[in-house]
């Protein structure tokens, strides 16, 4: 098993996606990405401007060096190109425990299976090199299709946080948390991640992504 004092170093792959941690020299790439207001919608920062994204950047990079929080870059596999992040978050190594969220994925790679095929890869790492017992999202109650998403790869909800934190324009969010335990990912793996065919993984492509924005923002909508 990975030490969790190394995940700074993880590099996460599959047949369709690679993560590997943000660094400073993405910025560029991202600056291709980000700009799309529909990412932002349910987060709880936003990236309107160049100073946002270095903002963004400088926070994943400070996080990750520091262990608070692991930001990877989504890499399409197909082209080699970032399409997006996620983290690892709300990291409790003692009780084996932690979050999925801050996702997002550009608007060309959605519904085309990079998020599922990214959610396997955090997935599989959490539970087999880490030795998670339990793997926990949250959304904003309003975000059905982060909601949907989540449904989908198999996570349970467990209930609703009332006026969990302040949004941009004021308004206070509620939030709803959703799990995967160690006792349930392999019959959810078999039967929400697709099956190995030729060697690889294949991807349902027909599912909403789920983006996960938490404190700081996920999914188009997790975490």
């Amino acid at each position: 098993m990975m030490g969790w004092d190394k995940l700074a170093d993880a590099v996460l792959s599959n047949g369709r996606v690679t993560l590997r941690r943000v660094r400073i020299g993405d910025v560029g790439d991202l600056a291709r990405i980000v700009y799309e207001p529909d990412t932002w919608r349910y987060f709880v920062t936003r990236i309107d401007s160049p100073a946002d994204l270095d903002t963004f950047v400088e926070a994943a990079v400070r996080d990750t060096l520091n262990g608070s929080r692991i930001v990877f870059a989504i890499v399409d596999n197909a082209d080699g190109r970032v399409v997006g992040s996620s983290a690892y978050g709300n990291l409790a190594e003692a009780d084996r425990r932690l979050e999925i969220g801050w996702s997002w994925v550009c608007g060309a790679a959605r519904r085309t299976g990079v998020n599922r095929a990214a959610k396997l890869a955090l997935l599989d790492h959490a539970f087999t090199e880490l030795g998670c017992e339990r793997v926990e999202f949250k959304t904003d109650v309003l975000n059905t299709g982060a909601r949907r998403g989540l449904e989908g790869i198999g996570a349970t909800e467990e209930g609703v946080l009332r006026s969990f934190n302040v949004m941009p324009g004021g308004r206070r969010r509620d939030v709803v948390y959703y799990s995967i335990l160690r006792e349930d990912w392999p019959t959810v793996r078999r039967e929400r991640f697709g099956r190995v065919l030729g060697g690889g993984e294949s991807f349902d492509t027909g599912t909403t992504d789920t983006d996960t924005s938490t404190d700081t923002g996920t999914d188009t909508g997790t975490g």
